[in-house]
């Protein structure tokens, strides 16, 4: 995960506690997550029209 130990995961936990203090971090940890779910959402329908048009070009034409 980028280098990162549990040293310096605590590290930086201590730090953001120190800052935001112990009533704002929950509020900031859901703030972020609700960010990475809707970032995940739109890579997902980003990435859904291009299968459907892959979909349709393996389907086999019909020969008249």
């Amino acid at each position: 995960m980028f280098g990162l130990g549990t040293p310096e995961l605590i590290w930086i936990f201590l730090i953001l506690l120190l800052l935001f203090g112990a009533t704002k971090l929950p509020a900031i940890g859901k703030a972020i997550g609700k960010t990475i779910s809707e970032f995940k959402k739109g890579m997902r329908e980003i990435e859904e029209p291009g299968k459907e048009e892959k979909k349709e070009e393996e389907k086999p034409k019909d020969k008249k």
